[in-house]
């Protein structure tokens, strides 16, 4: 697809040509295997948004699951169908059109959602160690520090940081020129192939990304390393089996997806960060809590009462 004209806006040195729209390459370039990508791509999609849905659904209809820890699990859920829709269904609609097109403001517009809810995984995770900390160091003082307000308070404060940091790097890519159409190595647009196309020095780019990015990953994750030896120590001290099974139990969900999320934000595991960890999500959490499996269990069964009470 050929540019006729391009998209003009004033920089520094002047008048300079930029972008009009970028073509997204990371998908197999072979006829015969885009439907099977498309259907593959669905499937996933569907099961995501279905199954995060649903332990929304659980979470928000079955009142003794309104504590802390399914608030934010529901808030985790929610982040989840967000992310994945933020890149699955452009990817959807680039392989049924057999267009790999994607406009210069849909590609910023994208990539700012992008950030927004991917750092919300990770700030929401550090907030469920924190919340799993409580509950087991300090139980006594878990329901004054836990309050309503206080787990309302913890997850504005994550949208809030999510959309900052999103805001500042989409700003600093607006700022960079693209002289031509550009193709990027992905199915949806992420901050490294944009600073690779681009025709501007990106080293302010680049050194936010790594200062800012870096901390946006390595705070939470040592927040959690520091949740979790606290949280190992408390249930190691605890005198009966019975008992460091019981409090265990309550963080094995939890672990199993951080390890899944920071396990693949690996570069060349980027597809299952993307769209394989928000699948999984609902599934780990509801196949390993009791509590989970009987409001999901009343939900499929059409036994939904909706409550207001915590």
């Amino acid at each position: 697809m050929g540019l006729s004209g391009g998209l003009f806006r004033l920089t520094a040195g002047g008048n300079q040509t930029s972008i009009l729209e970028f073509l997204l390459w990371g998908l197999s370039e072979r006829p015969e295997q885009q439907r099977i990508l498309f259907l593959l791509f669905l499937c996933m999609y569907v099961v995501t948004v279905a199954g995060n849905l649903l332990i929304v659904l659980a979470i928000g209809t079955d009142a003794r699951l309104h504590t802390p820890m399914y608030f934010f699990l529901a808030s985790l859920s929610c982040a989840d169908i967000l992310f994945t829709s933020t890149t699955v269904p452009k990817a959807l609609v680039n392989i049924q059109t057999q267009s790999r097109s994607i406009s210069y403001a849909g590609c910023l517009v994208q990539l700012y959602f992008f950030l927004t809810f991917g750092d919300m995984d990770i700030f929401l995770l550090a907030t469920m160690a924190y919340d799993r900390y409580m509950a087991i160091c300090h139980p006594l003082h878990y329901k004054i520090v836990m309050s309503r307000q206080r787990c309302t308070l913890l997850v504005t404060a994550c949208w809030v940081l999510t959309s900052l940091v999103a805001m500042t790097h989409t700003f600093l890519i607006f700022r960079l020129s693209f002289c031509s159409k550009k193709i990027i190595p992905d199915f949806f647009c992420d901050l490294g192939p944009l600073m690779k196309v681009s025709c501007s020095d990106t080293q302010v780019n680049e050194l936010v990304l790594l200062f800012l990015g870096g901390a946006v990953i390595l705070i939470p994750f040592i927040l959690i390393l520091v949740s979790y030896i606290h949280i190992v120590s408390a249930i190691l001290r605890v005198p009966s089996a019975q008992g460091r099974h019981k409090a265990f139990s309550t963080c094995g969900s939890h672990l199993a997806v951080v390890a899944l999320f920071f396990g693949t934000v690996i570069r060349a595991y980027l597809f299952m960060y993307t769209v394989v960890t928000p699948m999984l999500n609902p599934f780990i959490y509801s196949l390993r809590n009791k509590d989970m499996k009987c409001a999901l269990a009343r939900c499929l069964r059409g036994k939904v009462f909706f409550s207001l009470g915590q």
